[in-house]
């Protein structure tokens, strides 16, 4: 018997704005989804310096292999002296961050504009609703 585990696959964008590269990532991140995503963050967080920006204001759900990616994509661009930003505007997903305790390891806009800024800000997450 076969079973559809998921939905569509999640898709994404690219775009470099001033030396950054936005991935707008839309759709699902879960345990089928996450390893194709994950080999491309993987290429883009592999340089010196990396500068993402990743959207997530159109995923409709993450479990926790999305949680795992977004965690390993951290780690990646911290560990070549890089910056990552996430935006989102779900407050669900920032309770989720909560939840498991990662709201304040991220730094987390509303807004992509926001993200753009060359100044790093402080997180978001926690004051949000």
């Amino acid at each position: 018997m076969a079973e559809n585990l998921t939905g569509p696959a999640p898709c994404h964008t690219e775009r470099v704005v001033d030396g950054t590269t936005v991935v707008e990532v839309r759709g699902e991140i879960d345990i089928l989804a996450a390893p194709p995503l994950a080999a491309r963050l993987d290429a883009l967080s592999a340089d010196p310096h990396p500068d993402l920006v990743l959207d997530l204001r159109p995923v409709s759900f993450i479990d926790c292999s999305g949680l795992r990616l977004l965690c390993r994509t951290r780690n990646r661009v911290l560990a070549r002296q890089g910056r990552l930003r996430l935006v989102t505007d779900s407050s669900c997903f920032l309770r989720i961050l909560r939840g498991v305790q990662l709201a304040g390891v991220f730094e987390i806009h509303p807004a992509l504009s926001g993200a753009l800024t060359t100044v790093p800000r402080e997180n978001t997450a926690s004051t949000s609703g």
